[in-house]
């Protein structure tokens, strides 16, 4: 759109022009016309050639011209035009034409890249967050196994716990029985006590 407005601008100036150089030639030749008549032939003849060879070389020149414009970098799609000659890594933006197919594809490029390196990286996210939650649930049934064993064994302890004073419990009472009824039913009474320690020696 920029490249049309520039050369439906140049094609206008140069309209312009040539309309100018047209009413120019006009008077030019009215008043060669009204020289001529009051020159005589040989003179008129003269001035007729003169300004004959001044128009063509005119129009020789505005010709030149038109044919500048239209070919020169101004008008063309010359990617150079718009390199700044004092920092090359930047352009100039009334002169600059867009990106050639070269520098496009070498942004789609890049872009490509971008987007698989993006990709693979979501990917690896993913993989890294689904081992994550394989192993905090892997860790959460171990837990609850362990804490089920330990039940298990806290119970299975105080049964055993149990059954060991019940057993102890019974071999005390036998025992005791058994010194009651058989070690200690000869009971000493106080005379029995009193016959020590009653001599001098």
């Amino acid at each position: 759109d920029m490249l049309d407005d520039q050369l439906r601008l140049a094609v206008d100036m140069r309209a312009a022009q040539l309309a100018k150089l047209e009413e120019s030639c006009r008077v030019a030749m009215m008043s060669a016309m009204a020289n001529a008549n009051k020159a005589g032939p040989h003179q008129a003849a003269e001035l007729a050639e003169r300004q004959r060879r001044e128009r063509q070389h005119e129009q020789e020149a505005n010709l030149m011209e038109i044919q500048n414009q239209i070919t020169s970098d101004l008008l063309t799609e010359n990617p150079q035009v718009a390199q700044n000659p004092v920092a090359p890594h930047r352009v100039l933006p009334y002169c600059w034409k867009g990106m050639t197919p070269e520098q496009r594809a070498a942004i789609r490029k890049v872009q490509e890249v971008q987007r698989c390196e993006k990709e693979a990286q979501h990917q690896a996210d993913q993989a890294l967050d689904a081992k994550w939650e394989s192993q905090a649930l892997h860790l959460a049934q171990a837990a609850m196994e362990l804490e089920e064993q330990e039940r298990e064994l806290c119970a299975e302890f105080r049964r055993g716990l149990g059954s060991f004073n019940q057993q102890l419990a019974k071999e005390q009472n036998a025992q005791q029985n058994y010194l009651n009824s058989i070690i200690y039913t000869n009971q000493p009474t106080a005379q029995y006590h009193l016959q020590f320690n009653t001599s001098s020696r």
